[in-house]
């Protein structure tokens, strides 16, 4: 996997959004993006950055947010999650889709 720092990406620990999110959600730890950035809350960076799956569910969002444009995927996301739930939010399966498929890659590497 490339460096985070390669793709000039922020992975911002304790972060007030995640925090919201965490809350919202009812869970212990939350990993979220906003644009470029990675919000965590209830992990730590280093813990998040050896889970694979997670990390690539994230970078998912984030090719999201650039093939959308900032604004237009937040509305999109929120949109898409009032009409069918978080769990069914079309983005949330796609990201979860890659989570799994770079899971399951990782453990074929070792």
């Amino acid at each position: 996997m490339e460096d985070l720092e390669n793709l000039k990406l922020k992975v911002k620990e304790n972060s007030f959004f995640a925090r919201l999110a965490r809350i919202i959600l009812k869970t212990s730890n939350v990993a979220m993006v906003l644009g470029k950035t990675i919000h965590l809350s209830g992990v730590k960076k280093e813990e998040f950055l050896q889970d694979h799956s997670w990390v690539a569910h994230e970078l998912c969002h984030v090719q999201q947010f650039k093939e959308n444009g900032y604004f237009k995927f937040l509305w999109l996301y929120l949109l898409e999650s009032y009409r069918n739930g978080y769990y069914n939010n079309k983005y949330e399966v796609e990201a979860r889709q890659a989570g799994t498929k770079a899971a399951q890659e990782w453990r074929n590497l070792t």
